[in-house]
């Protein structure tokens, strides 16, 4: 009976592949969204998703989301498989997990043009990047986004930070070190001697809400931390819940996550719902300009703090407009991951950083 139970499932599951396998005629969908998480994680694949949804809805595109079953490049590379037999001519992938297998679909798929966001195609090994013409890569200046995090907390008049990322990831980095500047950067103006500012730093080796995250949340606010920015994707929703019972505020990240809870203070955001849309656009337009690489920073307005949505007291709409200003032309330079070695590396002559591994 065991046996013939065994048969009979694999059977079934036999069918329900096949049956998955094809489409019905003329099903097509020549614009693919593949992500490796949620859809609504309120981050890239929310703002990438969302950018896409306004284009395609706009021009009578047709469209598909896709989620790869596993972290993996090779369930990356079949889910694109996927995409382009459901007629996919152009397909987004919005994370930098996607580099290795966006290095083999573009040889792979000539005709199928890749957007990748966060990252560029290279071989697994870092030893060969290729954006190929039939590829677009779109990057962000995290760093500057992070500053003007740092710098608006500190001049808001909060000493006791934290930083929470998900991964030692270039994205991540750049939005730590890149916060860490703007909180010492701000200190000297304001005259605070060195040690006045402390700021916890850790990665927690996930970008998915947890317990852990949560408890790891929960002890710094107890202890004493007033502020959590957490660039780390879903593990945010695990810090928004401990601010809540804890009286804390949290720093969102790439999306406006104000909506999310009143205890987002602001957002360091990345504007990845408008270039995604205006990337799709290009496709159509025939602007398209594969075989290279963006970096979207502040002097085309890539990315910033959410100031109308914001919760500040102290530090103005004017406060951010000077600063934002004094990034653009230059007189504020922010360092990010490859100008330095290592975190310990960031001068930082005001604010200590407990780094907790």
């Amino acid at each position: 009976m065991k046996k013939y139970l065994i048969f009979i499932m694999v059977i079934f599951s036999f069918v329900f592949a096949v049956s998955c396998s094809f489409r019905k005629k003329g099903e097509v969908y020549e614009i693919a969204l593949i992500t490796e998480g949620e859809i609504d994680d309120k981050s890239y694949n929310q703002g990438a998703w969302e950018g896409l949804l306004q284009y395609a809805d706009n021009n009578d595109k047709t469209y598909k989301y896709y989620r790869a079953s596993a972290k993996t490049t090779e369930s990356y590379i079949e889910v694109i498989d996927l995409a382009v037999y459901n007629g996919a001519k152009l397909i987004i992938t919005p994370n930098y997990l996607f580099e290795t297998a966006v290095y083999k679909a573009q040889d792979k798929y000539p005709k199928v043009t890749f957007i990748i966001i966060d990252g560029i195609p290279q071989d697994g090994t870092y030893s060969d990047s290729r954006i190929e013409n039939n590829t677009y890569s779109i990057l962000y200046a995290e760093e500057q986004a992070g500053f003007l995090a740092g710098y608006a907390i500190t001049k808001e008049g909060y000493t006791n930070l934290g930083v929470m990322g998900g991964m030692e990831v270039p994205p991540v980095l750049r939005f730590g070190y890149g916060f860490l500047q703007g909180v010492n950067y701000a200190a000297k103006e304001m005259n605070l001697s060195p040690r006045d500012v402390e700021v916890n730093y850790t990665y927690v080796n996930s970008f998915e809400a947890s317990y852990k995250s949560k408890v790891l949340a929960d002890s710094w606010y107890k202890s004493g931390v007033q502020v959590i920015f957490a660039p780390a994707g879903g593990v945010v929703n695990s810090v928004i819940d401990s601010a809540e019972e804890n009286n804390g505020w949290v720093i969102g990240v790439d999306v406006d996550q104000s909506f999310e809870s009143p205890t987002v203070i602001t957002s360091a955001i990345k504007k990845i719902k408008e270039s995604v849309y205006n990337a799709v656009d290009s496709f159509y337009n025939g602007s398209f300009v594969g075989g290279k690489k963006i970096v979207l920073d502040v002097k085309v307005n890539g990315v910033g703090l959410t100031i109308r949505t914001s919760h500040f007291q102290q530090f103005t709409e004017n406060d951010y407009n000077i600063v934002y200003q004094k990034l653009v032309d230059g007189s504020i330079t922010v360092l990010k991951d490859t100008d330095v070695r290592s975190l310990g590396d960031l001068p930082l002559d005001i604010v200590k950083v407990n780094y907790i591994k």
